[in-house]
């Protein structure tokens, strides 16, 4: 039996907004988080993400107040990344009413925080987030970076990828930041690369910009497809999303 593809509405949020930019730069207001959200849960999104996407950068925890607002509206699962460095951050968002939580620049700088978190809390609740540049100095051609894109490490994506699932992360969010904001479609030879050497579900992330673009995607090994500007702004929804991924053939929710 096909396991039904999801589709995840994600909102980068900042300092209490959604903001949405290009290549992780040039950041504009798109709306409140929790409003956007819940538009989204109508139309029937399988998930909702929200990223911090200032909390690392700031050294700072993530947005304690927007989680416990969308918990109270919302009614489908909630994964909240951006500034978690310990398994007490992880209980704190939990309590706050998360689902899962996605980790990326603290695991990355201390790999052990996967193990911890996926020991106490489940390998379900861990959701590693990858933010992924081509680069010509790994052997995958593909580079990890950290504090939001901003920093490019000396990690080969591949490579981390694969060592985060068996320290036990559930899932990967695989989001290229040569694709993001582009609307040029996803990042395929990344995402069958990741695919290649997890065993996890993978969320394909970074570049989605019209109906078309979101199956090539589960053909290349997504078990999910994650897109943010083109909902903020109305251009697609999640039902057309999902119209599109059943004509050609996937199931969905």
């Amino acid at each position: 039996m096909s396991v039904a593809i999801r589709v995840i509405p994600c909102l980068d949020v900042s300092a209490g907004r959604v903001v949405k930019g290009v290549n992780f730069l040039d950041l504009q207001d798109a709306g409140d988080p929790v409003e956007l959200a819940a538009r989204y849960a109508e139309q029937g999104a399988d998930e909702v993400t929200f990223l911090d996407v200032s909390a690392t950068v700031e050294g700072r925890s993530t947005m304690n107040d927007t989680v416990v607002r969308a918990a109270e509206q919302i009614f489908v699962p909630l994964t909240v990344g951006g500034g978690v460095r310990s398994v007490d951050d992880v209980a704190r968002l939990q309590q706050c009413g998360a689902d899962k939580v996605g980790v990326n620049s603290a695991a990355i700088a201390r790999p052990s925080l996967v193990s911890e978190i996926a020991d106490r809390f489940g390998a379900q609740a861990v959701v590693l987030s990858l933010d992924i540049k081509r680069s010509p100095r790994t052997a995958s051609g593909f580079v990890v970076t950290t504090h939001g894109g901003r920093t490019e490490t000396d990690l080969d994506a591949i490579v981390w990828a694969q060592e985060a699932t068996e320290r036990g992360a559930g899932e990967l969010l695989v989001n290229s930041i040569d694709a993001d904001g582009t609307k040029n479609g996803f990042d395929l030879e990344l995402v069958a690369a990741i695919r290649a050497v997890a065993h996890v579900p993978v969320i394909a992330s970074g570049g989605a910009g019209r109906l078309e673009h979101f199956a090539p995607a589960v053909d290349a090994g997504a078990d999910a497809v994650l897109a943010a500007s083109v909902f903020h702004r109305g251009e697609l929804s999640v039902g057309a999303v999902k119209a599109a991924l059943r004509s050609a053939g996937h199931a969905v929710r």
